[in-house]
């Protein structure tokens, strides 16, 4: 492929940067796509900032010999931890998803809003949400919690089941009387679990998908990078770093993506 046709790159710690793939895909239909989820590593959450690095790294350098015209790193973590080391190395540009989820809650939180970052481990230690936010709208309250749960559930295909709810109550029902504005979902595997997340929350506090603001800010970039493909019908590459039938299984069954064949590539 030449041009505008080359492909995007999404990539993730497992499925959960899916969410991001099928935002991409309903707001861009003629987007060439390839998607890797680092399923032999998953999750990212818990590693050591070296190694989320050093991941991140090997999976955007194979992207990169795969022609694509633009990155997107659809993990928080490795958004968090990597994103600057890999666009040392990246010959496109390269877009996390921590910024558009930013964006997304500051236009809907009010002057002196409170705002709840939920994330894996490393993304709430790193404090890069609340730095992004407070830099932003300094008078914006912050409070960030981690939920290392939540990614294995999504991974085990567990979103409906009690054990979800569960994990939800006991991480988050004691901010439903901080008066929030919205949650941010800071991991791309959480908005598979936004019904459970909503439900302890209360209807009150809205809730940002980074899924759906990462695809709106990825139409804009290309846009103004000149880099559109105008097609109508792009075509999907999936690739995984182990079990290929299990991810599969779980896109179609958690998101409705028919993957096709899942090409394999390990480090």
């Amino acid at each position: 492929m030449k041009g505008n046709d080359r492909p995007i790159g999404i990539f993730d710690s497992g499925l959960g940067g899916l969410t991001v793939y099928k935002a991409v895909r309903e707001l861009l239909p003629g987007e060439n796509v390839i998607y890797f989820g680092d399923t032999a590593r998953v999750p990212y959450g818990t590693k050591s900032p070296e190694a989320v690095i050093k991941f991140s790294k090997e999976i955007a350098r194979y992207l990169f010999d795969r022609n694509i015209k633009f990155l997107i790193v659809a993990c928080n973590t490795a958004s968090s931890l990597a994103l600057e080391a890999i666009r040392r190395i990246s010959p496109v540009p390269v877009m996390g998803v921590i910024a558009p989820g930013v964006d997304a809650a500051l236009a809907i939180v009010p002057r002196k809003g409170r705002i709840l970052v939920t994330g894996t481990a490393a993304t709430v230690a790193s404090r890069a949400y609340s730095r992004a936010l407070r830099a932003a709208r300094p008078d914006v309250g912050v409070i960030e919690k981690a939920c290392p749960l939540f990614v294995p559930l999504v991974e085990e295909g567990w979103c409906a089941k009690p054990l979800a709810a569960l994990a939800a109550r006991e991480y988050l029902a004691g901010f439903k009387k901080k008066k929030l504005d919205a949650v941010i979902l800071g991991c791309t595997h959480y908005p598979l679990l936004k019904a459970a997340i909503g439900r302890v929350l209360g209807p009150r506090v809205r809730v940002v998908d980074s899924a759906h603001a990462a695809a709106l800010a990825l139409r804009s970039a290309l846009s103004c990078g000149c880099l559109l493909n105008k097609g109508r019908a792009g075509k999907e590459a999936f690739m995984v770093s182990d079990a290929p039938e299990r991810f599969s299984q779980l896109a179609l069954r958690l998101l409705r993506i028919k993957t096709g064949k899942v090409e394999v590539k390990r480090f």
